[in-house]
């Protein structure tokens, strides 16, 4: 059987509650994983429905469009890219190729398709994601600007800086004084700032 893919799943929390999903449902999902969850037979209608349900209660949702599928896997390679430490510690080729490489079509079709259905470029989409690393590891003082410029890809800390501040208004600095940290759920990073 395919998989079946599931909208807004962004982090390990988001597979494990999934898969309770499914289990609740009477479905014995084989693998989940960030956006997909593969099961051994296809549910039955009623099934079907009552997950539907289940995953809507906790702001998923089935993915049965083509392109949607698509946009689900860009996202969650980007997300699984940025927000997970041990590839950012081994930076690798360039999203582009990895996009590409990963989802087996050419970088131009899948950057046009993510723009047209999100609204924003690929580009942008990576550097939001970047962006909420940024946070967190400016929340939890773990790294400085320098080890976090690195780990992520910039050039400089001041490239860095230059687009925290373009993305939040604040510097890197003024946002580790705050008390309250404006951080996004992952899973509304596609949609307007």
């Amino acid at each position: 059987m395919s998989p079946l893919y599931i909208k807004n799943m962004v982090c390990n929390r988001c597979i494990y509650m999934v898969g309770r999903l499914f289990e609740q449902t009477g479905l014995q999902p084989q693998s989940v994983k960030l956006g997909e969850v593969e099961l051994a037979a296809p549910p039955s209608p009623e099934q079907l429905a009552t997950l539907r349900e289940k995953l809507h209660e906790f702001g998923f949702e089935i993915i049965t469009d083509q392109k949607h599928r698509i946009i689900e896997k860009i996202r969650t390679i980007v997300i699984e890219h940025i927000q997970q430490d041990d590839y950012i510690k081994e930076r690798g080729p360039l999203f582009s190729t990895v996009l590409a490489s990963r989802l087996r079509k050419d970088y131009s079709y899948l950057s046009k398709l993510f723009s047209e259905v999100e609204g924003l470029t690929i580009e942008k989409y990576i550097i939001r994601q970047k962006i909420e690393k940024v946070k967190e590891w400016l929340a939890y003082d773990e790294l400085s600007l320098g080890e976090m410029a690195h780990r992520l890809g910039y050039s400089s800390v001041a490239h860095l800086s230059s687009q925290f501040k373009k993305t939040t208004g604040f510097t890197p600095s003024a946002f580790r004084k705050q008390k309250s940290h404006h951080r996004r759920p992952l899973d509304e990073l596609g949609k307007g700032i």
